[in-house]
This record gives structure tokens, sequence and C-alpha cells, in this order.
């Protein structure tokens, strides 16, 4: 059973950078995508970004310029940078992994297995 456990999130202010960090243990990733999202309170799950294992990267429209996703698959993690957030970036990021064909990497149920999240806050 593939584990994955966030790290890297906080309370920071507008305009600051965050990195997260994503580590699956119990599944080999390296043909899997790697992906992002979040939920702000009283919203539906969103996708933020995902990279896919050709090292092709999708962002959210919202993120685009801002945030960026890498991977690092000897160590089976995949990462978020977060530069110039906004309080609507607010939020609990979960990563997820899974074998989406490409048309699906933006749906959260096209991911077989997630983390708990990680809490986000960017205050104004």
């Amino acid at each position: 059973q593939a584990q994955l456990v966030e790290s890297g999130g906080g309370l920071v202010q507008a305009g600051a950078s965050l990195k997260l960090s994503c580590v699956v243990s119990g599944r080999n990733t390296r043909n899997d995508a790697m992906g992002w999202f979040r939920q702000a309170p009283g919203k539906e799950r969103e996708f933020v970004a995902t990279i896919n294992r050709s090292n092709y990267k999708y962002y959210a429209d919202f993120v685009k310029g801002r945030f960026t996703i890498s991977r690092d698959n000897a160590k089976n993690t995949v990462f978020l940078e977060m530069n110039n957030l906004k309080p609507e970036d607010t939020g609990v990021y979960y990563c997820a992994v899974g074998s989406p064909i490409t048309s699906s990497l933006r749906q959260a149920s096209a991911y077989a297995n997630w983390g708990q999240g990680t809490q986000v806050t960017v205050s104004s």
C-alpha cells in the first residue's frame, strides 16, 4: 500500500514563498504522474499542477508563472515550489500519484493514491 507524506506547509504573508515536498513509499513512481491538488475551506478540491513520467508539466491557470512542480525519481519525491503567494492560495495541499491518461491529468479521480495534506495559509 502506497503512502504519501507531504511537508513544507505553513503560515506566510502574501508575496512569500514555500516549497512543498511529498515523499512516496510503497510504490515505484517512475512511471506515474505525480500531482498536487488543493482544497480551500468550503470549496471542492482543485487541480494545481502535475508532472508526468516524461517530465511534462501541467499547471492550473491560476498558478502559472508562480508555482513550479518538479520530481526526483530516485527519491520517489515530488515538489511544489510556490512563489508570490496570495491569500487565495490558502488551503490544504495534497499530493497524489497515479497513471492517468493525458486527458485526465487534471482530474482528481484519475489518481490512485493520496497524501493526508499539508496546510498552507497566506495572510494579507
